[in-house]
């Protein structure tokens, strides 16, 4: 008995040391050691026991306690080994501050589970999936954390191939049997054409397209008549179905739509819903050519926290679709709404996922619609797409820089101080008109809109100190039509232009075009793509171009049918060129 007291003792000694709990001072747990009294019972050996079990047991007993008072029934607590090979805090369910424990919170989050191959939902763990009886393929998911699992599962039932089927494949062995021209999705007429050159030739099969632009520009609009190009599948051989889908409008107002279009085949099918998972469901039966949804703002996956539209929403949805995308060759078009500062609404990782950025631009006061390429994996940014909203939806415009231009009369004197420069834009030649006033004894200045002042302002004295022209007593107004912003110096020589017009109150032919930069000696410097510029006047009729003389070496041997060049070294030969009397 004496042996089993001395055990005993020993024992109570060693686990005193746990009464003794020092709290740290972050911790405000008031008058802890008041209700923390004996929190230990310790299982002594019976007599009736043999000496081989009178050994203490590393698993004892003690009662739950808290700030509170006493907690009911018995806890049991493990002894923990302190090992020192890195996986003890791995052990331990609990997080310990100082030498207290306390317990982790649990998330409020609703659990799913998710089967990979399927994307069957359940609220337990079943082992394997109920709905295809698939084992081992249920995934853990919970509503508090935004899981790529989900997204990954509202498109697993369009995957045609297993993770462990998917290997590396040589370049030679991809590019082999691809036809380049056939590659791409063609869209045909004048109107496909201007899409087209935008997105680089076509439309890549497997690619996730965004089109942005500001409320009522046409971007719904825009992407219906696409739709019905590709549905009715002229150069495609044969009908293709296409999905358009809306979370915005009923299927009976896109139908409205779609008859004040004048659109009326069969293979476009209209959807309105918002679920992401319900569209890819309805999806599988049809196999769609292209899928469009309007817009990526209203759609939403159910495993995903947040509303429609939030951030998490957003890049969830557009992740889920780039898979669905990406593993069945079906090109998914995108509409997204913009900010008052003119980016897509939503994250800036949603530009990063998609293909293609498109932006749809365009005056409220005009009809006419300016089609950008923001980026594009598969083309070439610097295109422009010019189309015209009418009655029947968008149209192609066949000359651009009408839109630029007014009506003239030929000598005429009250169009004294217009004239007429080449920009690039991408890879399209605009012509744009350029007007300038000299009035004298104005209080005024000068005022310019379109130009940069500080760009005008160098132009005024360049004509001011080197053509000899006597501006300091004018106030000069500056104007670009249709209000175009001239950002590049190839306007210089057609501003200089129109100010000496205005100034000498002698009109400029309609027939006579300007390129060229101005340098601060009054001399002519040449610009990028000059081939370009003159080439596309050439083609709208005009009968002289003055450029730089530099330049017109370099067009020599290029004949341009109908159109005279004259090279000019300073500003001097060309005030002598233009404004002499016939």
């Amino acid at each position: 008995m004496q042996v089993l007291d001395m055990r005993a003792l020993r024992i109570f000694y060693a686990n005193r040391h746990l009464l003794n709990l020092s709290v740290p001072k972050s911790l405000s747990v008031p008058r802890l050691s008041r209700h923390l009294h004996s929190a230990f019972v310790l299982r002594c050996a019976e007599p009736s026991r043999s000496p081989a079990h009178n050994e203490p047991s590393e698993t004892t007993t003690r009662r739950g306690w808290s700030i509170y008072g006493r907690a009911p029934g018995r806890l049991p607590s493990q002894t923990v080994n302190s090992s020192s090979d890195g996986n003890e805090g791995a052990k331990r369910p609990n997080d310990r501050v100082g030498n207290v424990v306390r317990n982790k919170k649990k998330g409020k989050g609703k659990v799913n589970w998710v089967c990979n191959e399927c994307g069957y939902s359940d609220g337990q763990w079943w082992g394997s999936c109920r709905e295809c009886n698939a084992a081992g393929t249920m995934t853990r998911f919970s509503e508090g954390n935004s899981s790529v699992s989900v997204s990954e599962a509202a498109s697993a039932s369009w995957l045609p191939q297993h993770a462990g089927e998917v290997r590396p494949l040589r370049l030679t062995d991809v590019s082999r049997g691809v036809s380049r021209p056939d590659w791409r999705i063609p869209l045909y007429g004048p109107f496909g054409n201007e899409v087209s050159r935008v997105l680089g030739g076509g439309l890549v099969p497997g690619s996730l397209v965004l089109v942005g632009g500001d409320p009522g520009v046409g971007k719904s609009t825009l992407l219906l008549q696409i739709a019905a190009l590709i549905a009715e599948g002229h150069n495609l051989g044969q009908p293709a179905p296409v999905v358009y889908v809306s979370g915005e409008e009923s299927v009976e107002q896109i139908g409205n739509r779609a008859d004040r279009l004048t659109i009326g085949t069969d293979e476009i099918f209209l959807y309105s819903s918002t679920d992401v998972e319900d569209i890819l469901a309805k999806l599988q039966p049809l196999s769609p050519r292209v899928l469009i949804i309007d817009s990526i703002q209203t759609v939403y996956l159910k495993g995903v926290i947040g509303s429609a539209g939030g951030i998490s929403q957003v890049k969830e949805c557009t992740s889920a679709l780039l898979r669905f995308a990406k593993k069945t060759d079906i090109p998914v078009l995108l509409i997204g709404h913009v900010t008052k500062s003119g980016e897509i609404a939503g994250p800036r990782v949603l530009e990063h996922i998609v293909d293609v950025v498109l932006y749809m631009e365009g005056e409220k006061c005009s009809s006419h619609r300016l089609l950008r390429s923001v980026k594009n994996r598969f083309g070439s940014t610097d295109e422009l797409g010019v189309l015209e909203m009418s009655q029947s939806g968008l149209q192609a415009v066949s000359n651009p820089s009408e839109m630029f231009l007014s009506e003239q009369c030929t000598d005429s004197e009250f169009l004294a101080g217009l004239a007429v420069a080449v920009i690039m834009d991408g890879s399209r030649a605009f012509l744009i008109e350029i007007q300038a006033l000299c009035a004298s004894g104005s209080t005024t200045s000068r005022q310019v809109n379109g130009i940069q002042a500080s760009r005008a302002d160098m132009i005024i004295a360049v004509l001011t100190k080197q053509a000899g022209l006597k501006l300091q007593d004018n106030a000069v107004f500056l104007n670009v039509v249709s209000g175009v912003t001239l950002t590049e110096t190839a306007g210089d020589l057609a501003v200089a232009a129109a100010i000496c017009s205005s100034f000498l109150e002698f009109p400029i032919p309609n027939s006579i075009a300007f390129i060229g930069e101005v340098g601060l000696g009054g001399e002519l410097r040449t610009v990028p793509r000059m081939e370009k510029r003159v080439g596309t006047l050439a083609k709208l009729g005009y009968k002289k171009c003055i450029v730089p003389k530099s330049a017109e070496k370099s067009l020599g041997s290029q004949v341009f049918e109908g159109l005279e060049v004259i090279g000019c070294r300073n500003l001097k030969e060309v005030i002598n060129n233009v404004f002499r009397p016939h």
